[in-house]
């Protein structure tokens, strides 16, 4: 497999944070008007369009993964990251409603047990990677360790000081290794897909508020939500740094246009099957003696 991220159409390609070059979020559109053409549609008919678009890649989606999971090439190991309220839970739940659930696996990533804290930070994520034939997504991930702890620490009080807390050392040092795992795993055959889902602070109010206003959503609101929401630039900043050092040729970040989820969920979608696509894979060969055999039993049963 050569070490080069994956091939994505002309206005998906929009979307990627290019590697090395700085990032500034301010400088993505959270909202739904991505191109002329859909601005020279109006909301109402982009909208039905990419809706249409996403019920193609869902049916997309079930035929590539029947490919991958036969061929058993490739694992495909999708990162989902955003602000609270972001979407991701819907992202999955929307995009991967069509595929065999044997050949797909979602792991979210609370709060770190004892034994999790008290290995290396990218071991409880190293333990459920997809296997070659599966697609794993990651709703949240080891990205965690380089946003939350950099927001907040504390966290990391009880930490070797030997190894330093200083911003440029440790950190850099975290991203170096996230880089280098990242490496090690498509050398060894995963694809990687990472999405960021860019939603503005007004658009989380309104997600938050809605939460309140809705007793049938009272379960998903969180006062940890609005505590962490006092934090936005802090994560803004977060997010930054690690979109600009851990976007890479080989493992690109997304960053997905959030405030509507219909532009979310298509755009992830459309990435996805045009990623799985681009890794060119068929159904395994059947040998000319194993055919013979499958004649020979063919013939048994009809005779039956």
């Amino acid at each position: 497999m050569e070490l080069k991220g994956p091939r994505v159409k002309d206005y998906i390609e929009k979307f990627i944070a290019e590697p090395g070059k700085k990032v500034r979020l301010n400088d993505y559109e959270t909202g739904w008007a991505q191109n002329d053409k859909m601005k020279k549609l109006g909301e109402e008919k982009s909208q039905d369009l990419l809706k249409e678009m996403l019920e193609k890649d869902r049916t997309a989606l079930a035929a590539v993964q029947d490919v991958l999971w036969s061929s058993r090439e490739y694992a495909v190991l999708i990162v989902l990251q955003g602000m609270d309220t972001a979407g991701k839970d819907g992202t999955i739940r929307h995009v991967m409603s069509g595929v065999n659930p044997q050949g797909c696996s979602v792991h979210g990533f609370k709060v770190p047990s004892a034994e999790e804290h008290n290995h290396n930070f990218l071991w409880r994520y190293s333990k459920v990677l997809p296997e070659r034939g599966e697609i794993g997504i990651f709703n949240r991930s080891y990205y965690e360790d380089v946003l939350v702890t950099k927001v907040h620490p504390e966290i990391l009080a009880d930490f070797p000081k030997k190894f330093g807390t200083e911003e440029d050392g440790f950190w850099s040092g975290r991203y170096k290794d996230i880089n280098a795992f990242e490496k090690h795993l498509v050398r060894n055959g995963t694809l990687i897909l990472k999405f960021f889902l860019h939603i503005s602070k007004e658009e989380q109010k309104r997600r938050l508020l809605d939460r309140l206003e809705n007793k049938e959503k009272y379960w998903k609101f969180s006062v940890a939500d609005l505590a962490e929401r006092q934090f936005w630039d802090d994560y803004t900043k977060a997010y930054e740094d690690m979109l600009e050092a851990t976007s890479t040729e080989i493992a690109p970040w997304f960053v997905i246009p959030g405030d509507f989820k219909w532009v979310a969920r298509t755009a992830v979608a459309e990435a996805i099957v045009t990623a799985i696509k681009g890794l060119k894979l068929s159904y395994p060969t059947v040998s000319d003696d194993e055919i013979k055999r499958l004649m020979e039993a063919k013939k048994k049963l009809q005779a039956e």
